[in-house]
């Protein structure tokens, strides 16, 4: 009888023993990983074991990316009293799904993380309530304090602490530091022109509303030192709330297109082609060509905008009227060997060395050698870049005929104080001569006051410049057909002051309603380098 006893106690102590041993299995084997990822929420903090990361300021010291105390709420669920009228509260003042909050409420978790980065509204609100079992709790994070401004070009810091996009992902290893000799990352100081900056998206975001851009990017740059003094693009994001564009699949925002996305740049090409054929000694800006308004090369026919006919021009003409003929005649001249000798100098077939991710084409359709390709790429169709790409090849003819490397970071400045300019290491390398580059400029000077650039005139300075527009072609869209869309790209690049230039402006708008970059542009490149002039007290060329 007595052993029997023994034996009962034995069994119920060993089923009590294997429910323990079962449910602790459960919770940290089984379902480690769902509460693992339920302590780390949608982001992760700094690693209090690694070196504080770097930060990042704007040319005139304006922050960037910080550091800074981000208030989060955690919740408690042993300790909620009423969990359907908690989970109610919590998902109206954090904006979150109810039955979301209701399931994390029910979890047998004892700690979790409901939302993280809280703004002041809502840890105001909280704060007001005093909800049982919900606690407002601080951790050292990053904060980008100018939101939407420059975001393409910061990017942001991810799970995990690593940089996504941009700088932080570029220069994610100089920020972190190096673990164990340093207690911060390096700092970053870069190029960019606040002031600048803020103008440039400003006019993005006007363009929107009144020429109704499906996007679009502005670069200014010093064309002699490669110094960027703004990137902008449309439209924008949030890095402080990066997760929201995450989770509602909006991926292509944090994309910087105007270092990464590739485009057929229209009539803006065509100095380029003048370029090559100046300084080879093929033509003069006072050469001419009879015009017939229409070429045919095999089955194909290559035209002039809106069909027109314009008979004797010079090549300072051929520019001015835009005239797609007119380059057609110009890439004759080289001749197959040359132009592509040129394209490839003007660095169209490598990427620029931007301290920035950059993606470039290779054009291997126009290496191919077809006549019809050569043609139509010496006026910008069938030949793909690089919005910087395009800018380094103008800052060329800007700067007296040096290819530069463009940057954005000016300093790096580490935990010792010490100090390294990166530019410092940049080459140089001459693609056409000084003198080249002086006619090409005065015959872009000429588009201006007498040519279809004229909308970008401003009085009492000389501006040097092209508009170009491209159509759109349907596998850029992604369309399975031959050919070319409705839709256009329409640019405008230019520099000021144009035989002393103090900087160069990309204007590229992706699809805007008006019919030419003539009338859409040009008229923002006006306006921006107005206001630069304005900043930086460039006085005039001459007076009015």
């Amino acid at each position: 009888m007595k052993n029997w006893r023994v034996y009962l106690v034995f069994v119920i102590f060993s089923l009590i023993l294997a429910t323990v041993v079962g449910r602790l299995f459960f919770l940290q084997i089984k379902k480690g990983d769902f509460y693992k990822a339920l302590s780390q929420g949608f982001y992760t903090s700094f690693n209090e074991n690694n070196p504080e990361r770097g930060e990042i300021f704007l040319a005139g010291g304006e922050s960037l990316a910080i550091n800074i105390e981000w208030p989060f709420v955690s919740v408690r669920p042993r300790e909620v009293e009423d969990i359907k009228t908690t989970a109610k509260l919590l998902s109206e003042i954090l904006d979150l799904d109810e039955s979301f909050v209701l399931e994390r409420l029910n979890q047998e978790f004892p700690y979790l993380i409901l939302k993280r980065k809280l703004n002041k509204e809502e840890a105001d609100a909280l704060e007001e309530l005093n909800l049982k079992g919900v606690y407002i709790e601080k951790e050292k994070g990053r904060y980008y304090p100018q939101e939407e401004l420059a975001s393409q070009l910061v990017g942001f810091l991810g799970i995990e602490g690593k940089g996504q996009y941009g700088l932080e992902q570029y220069y994610d290893k100089t920020l972190k530091g190096d673990e164990g000799n340093s207690e911060k990352g390096a700092d970053l100081i870069l190029t960019i022109d606040y002031n600048i900056q803020f103008e440039a998206e400003e006019l993005l975001r006007n363009a929107k509303e009144n020429l109704e851009i499906e996007s679009g990017e502005i670069i200014v740059i010093e064309p002699d030192s490669g110094k960027i003094l703004a990137m902008a693009n449309f439209s924008n994001f949030n890095p402080n709330y990066y997760e929201k564009y995450a989770q509602a699949g909006e991926l292509e925002v944090f994309k910087n297109k105007a270092t990464q996305e590739l485009f057929e740049p229209g009539s803006v090409f065509k100095p380029i082609t003048m370029a090559a054929a100046l300084e080879e000694g093929k033509i003069s800006p006072k050469t001419t060509y009879i015009d017939e308004g229409i070429l045919k090369i095999d089955s194909y026919t290559i035209e002039n905008y809106h069909k027109k006919v314009y008979g004797k021009q010079t090549m300072t003409n051929v520019l001015e009227k835009s005239i797609n003929t007119g380059a057609v005649f110009v890439q004759k001249q080289l001749g197959q060997n040359l132009f592509l000798k040129y394209v490839e100098k003007f660095g169209f077939f490598q990427p620029t060395g931007i301290d920035i991710q950059e993606t470039y084409s290779q054009n291997k359709e126009l290496k191919t050698g077809r006549e019809i390709n050569l043609a139509t790429a010496s006026f910008g169709q069938g030949i793909e870049m690089t919005p910087i790409q395009l800018v380094r090849a103008y800052c060329a003819i800007a700067n007296g005929g040096e290819l530069i490397t463009p940057y954005i970071v000016e300093k790096i400045i580490n935990p010792d104080d010490t100090i390294k300019i990166p530019s410092k290491n940049h080459e140089r390398v001459r693609v056409i001569s000084s003198k080249t580059a002086s006619q090409l400029t005065a015959m872009l000077v000429s588009v201006v006051e007498n040519g279809f650039g004229n909308r970008a005139k401003i009085p009492g300075y000389f501006v040097a410049g092209k508009t170009g527009t491209a159509q759109v072609s349907y596998g850029a869209l992604g369309i399975n057909k031959p050919g070319y869309s409705e839709k256009t790209i329409q640019t405008f690049i230019g520099f000021v002051p144009a035989f002393t230039p103090r900087f160069l402006i990309l204007i590229k708008l992706d699809n805007p309603k008006t019919s030419t970059a003539e009338y859409s542009a040009a008229p923002i490149f006006r306006e921006l380098a107005r206001y630069i002039i304005h900043q930086y007290e460039i006085p005039p060329d001459y007076e009015e």
